[in-house]
């Protein structure tokens, strides 16, 4: 099962977002730390699938920057999702920069939003880990959206935003089966219509043939969803 921290000082809101991670995904592994001093500790020993980290711990007005670079240093690529009172406004854009792989902030998200996040995020890593293998393996797209901050193909940085990143991981995940609207419902966060599943598919389009003008292998099945269809091996090799 994953293994997860909770880097937060304040205790109530600790044991709130540990229940809702278990109450979410039951038999997870939850560790609680409180300080930056232990939260270091802990990040230099353990292997952790997710972080989640406020910004602000004690006195420390920005003890979080200095644990996800602690995280960063450490080589590990542990995906982090912020959750603090700071402005989203201001602090999203300063934590993506970071890559943190999400923000949400206090008082403005309900416990659906978090679990929504916190198991895409988990989704996402364990895509990560496939993209990696697919790339040991010669494959022409890598996704590896957490350490990347986008997906790779033949080696070309593909700029796309979160959600179509998503729909692409689902996509290349299947690749060679019929992806459904309702499979691509549940990794849209809103918009969640057969009108925003096809905007965000010609975006995904657009953006490879940015790099590749005779990208086509996003096939679309009329009334069902999408495909992902590799060419075949003969044309591969040619």
């Amino acid at each position: 099962m994953p293994k997860v921290a909770v880097i937060e000082d304040d205790r109530p809101t600790s044991n709130q977002l540990a229940e809702w991670i278990l109450a979410a995904r039951p038999g997870i592994r939850v560790e609680q730390w409180f300080t930056r001093d232990e939260a270091e500790a802990a990040i230099a020993r353990e292997d952790y699938d997710l972080v989640v980290l406020d910004i602000e711990l004690g006195r420390e007005r920005h003890a979080g920057v200095a644990i996800i670079n602690a995280i960063n240093k450490g080589g590990r690529g542990t995906p982090v999702l912020v959750v603090s009172a700071m402005p989203a406004a201001i602090y999203r854009s300063i934590m993506k920069a970071l890559d943190a792989w999400d923000y949400l902030q206090k008082a403005t998200f309900s416990e659906s939003d978090f679990v929504d996040t916190f198991l895409e995020i988990l989704r996402t890593a364990h895509d990560r880990e496939h993209g990696r293998a697919n790339a040991a393996c010669g494959d022409e797209l890598s996704l590896d959206p957490l350490r990347q901050a986008a997906p790779l193909w033949r080696g070309k940085r593909v700029n796309l935003p979160l959600t179509a990143q998503r729909i692409l991981a689902t996509l290349y995940e299947k690749r060679g089966q019929v992806v459904s609207y309702e499979e691509f419902f549940q990794v849209v966060k809103s918009g969640r219509n057969r009108d925003n599943v096809r905007k965000h598919i010609s975006a995904i389009r657009e953006a490879f043939r940015e790099f590749d003008e005779d990208f086509d292998r996003i096939e679309n099945i009329p009334m069902r969803g999408f495909r992902w269809s590799d060419p075949p091996a003969d044309a591969a090799r040619g």
